[in-house]
């Protein structure tokens, strides 16, 4: 609240998203686990979607997702 004196809106945004978010910061320090691991899945994904140039056939776009994930 030091920062409240100075007119500096990047302070206020972040001192905002702290107070709105303050449970769940405050809770991932207390956890042992993190969404790392889905965050990863969805990077292969997305990987492999861009890699892909347009595979008009679904099931063969879901078959190299499970292929590439197992």
């Amino acid at each position: 609240m030091l920062f409240y004196g100075y007119n500096l809106p990047e302070f206020h945004d972040c001192f905002r998203a702290f107070t709105n978010w303050q449970r769940e910061i405050l809770n991932s320090f207390d956890v042992p686990y993190t969404n790392g691991y889905t965050e990863g899945v969805n990077n292969k994904i997305k990987v492999i979607k861009r890699n892909a140039y347009g595979i008009r056939n679904f099931e063969r776009f879901r078959n190299r997702i499970l292929h590439v994930m197992a």
